[in-house]
């Protein structure tokens, strides 16, 4: 079988290689081709991926290529993980919202939706061209942010093979599992909610009911992503909320912490990668492999212990970062692609958490609304569990955010700048028809060079 990553040049593709390869015997993929339109990063990048998976398995056929029809020719299996404009564009969108008062997180906040009126139009033109020259049955797994808009707006132009994924719930299961020193397979989690914007209703270890005791103890609060909300919070929950909701629920300490910081996470990630891209570009990847894989240590190292610090002013330490190629992989958002594979290959029903069309499983949403959620995968489909009981106060922000969700998606796809204003007058966190205004005519401005069609 044939993998297919579009977005191979990122920084994180040594992670995908390692991931796919280490489990590609195992479930029958023999052809793995990474491909990206910038060249540069592809040959710095792409060729530590390459060189990541020839020492974990050399007989997987590992290909590089620029050629988006080379890549997706009778692709079994799709990821896209794409950044239309780069690190820089990211920086825009972040600036453009902060100026006006507003979060400009890139998933989470208002500059999102900039970041999807340059992806969904990228990522239309690759699944026409999957949709030609893949197999027929082709599974696409998007992890291209926003990942919970971006799947809405591919769902909606009938591209029911896309699935979006992500990693931050199995990121906290896997947490979690490390708290009892058990293994992940060990953990199950009941999740509702959208991208970035989901709950743990329940999480069971070795089927035992463990949510009472991880809220009402101290550990989850110090040792995972829970470090950035407080125990109090998540009592009158009584659900685990994903660390996003972080921006929801401490909006204003968040605008706050950044404006004092002067400095956004976009401008964090964009020095990191531009210098270490800067290291790199001058080693020979293949040559002297070794070194260059700590100079990404180093750089990744500082990216990582960087995370949610200028948001929350606070960060967590963390010991070096290292990449050991040869220890089991955890999995990350290649794992959850991985994952599927596994149960679609093995036709046994089994259970894991993807963002898919809602089907009635969260009362008050459309069945097409795409929603994400513990699901059950079989050989005829993917089903998403129902959600019997919801929260009040989490279905307030599930609902608000998903018909911001709805007419962004729309609006995007339709080059609609009313319905533009409109998704983001409703946005949680922009609230504000002038603002949304604003917000619309700056983003329009400034992906000038990247969409069509807006007036």
């Amino acid at each position: 079988m044939k993998m297919c990553v579009i977005g191979g040049g990122g920084v994180r593709s040594m992670f995908l290689a390692k991931s796919l390869i280490q489990r590609a015997g195992e479930l029958h993929i023999n052809e793995v081709i990474f491909m990206d339109n910038n060249e540069q990063k592809l040959c710095i990048y792409g060729e530590m991926a390459k060189q990541v998976a020839k020492r974990i398995d050399p007989a997987v056929k590992f290909i590089l290529t620029t050629d988006a029809v080379t890549a997706v020719m009778d692709a079994d299996y799709v990821i896209t993980t794409i950044r239309v404009g780069e690190d820089e564009k990211r920086v825009d969108d972040e600036k453009l919202a902060l100026n006006l008062g507003l979060l400009g997180q890139e998933t989470t906040g208002a500059a999102g939706f900039s970041f999807a009126m340059r992806s969904i139009p990228a990522l239309v033109k690759y699944c026409e061209l999957i949709r030609k020259y893949a197999k027929p049955e082709v599974k696409v797994f998007n992890f291209t942010n926003p990942a919970g808009l971006v799947s809405q707006a591919l769902r909606d132009l009938g591209y029911d093979f896309t699935y979006g994924i992500c990693d931050a719930p199995s990121g906290m299961l896997h947490a979690i599992a490390k708290l009892y020193g058990e293994s992940q397979e060990n953990i199950r989690g009941e999740c509702y909610g959208l991208n970035h914007l989901s709950f743990f209703e329940s999480i069971q270890l070795n089927q035992r009911e463990i949510m009472p005791e991880l809220i009402a103890g101290d550990r989850m609060y110090e040792q995972t992503d829970m470090r950035f909300f407080e125990k109090k919070l998540v009592s009158r929950l009584g659900q685990i909320p994903n660390e996003y909701l972080y921006y929801y629920l401490y909006r204003e300490k968040a605008i706050a912490n950044i404006a004092k910081s002067a400095t956004t996470r976009g401008t964090v990630i964009r020095d990191i990668n531009r210098r270490m891209t800067e290291e790199l570009s001058d080693m020979d990847i293949s040559g002297d492999f070794d070194h260059c894989l700590k100079v990404f240590e180093k750089w990744h190292g500082m990216r990582e212990g960087s995370y949610m610090q200028n948001e929350t002013g606070s960060g967590a330490h963390k010991p070096p970062f290292r990449l050991d190629i040869f220890e089991k992989d955890a999995g990350g958002y290649a794992g959850v692609a991985l994952k599927y594979i596994e149960m679609e290959q093995s036709g046994k029903p089994s259970q894991m958490i993807l963002c898919v069309p809602n089907n009635g499983a969260i009362p008050g949403l459309l069945d097409s609304d795409v929603i994400e959620a513990t699901c059950t995968i079989t050989p005829t489909g993917c089903t998403p569990h129902p959600v019997h009981d919801p929260g009040e106060i989490p279905m307030m922000y599930i609902r608000q955010m998903k018909l911001y969700e709805r007419l962004a998606a729309g609006a995007i796809c339709t080059s609609d700048k009313a319905l533009a204003v409109d998704a983001l007058t409703v946005h949680p966190l922009v609230s504000s028809y002038s603002l949304a205004g604003k917000l619309v005519d700056g983003f329009i401005e400034s992906n000038r060079n990247y969409i069509e069609g807006w007036n």
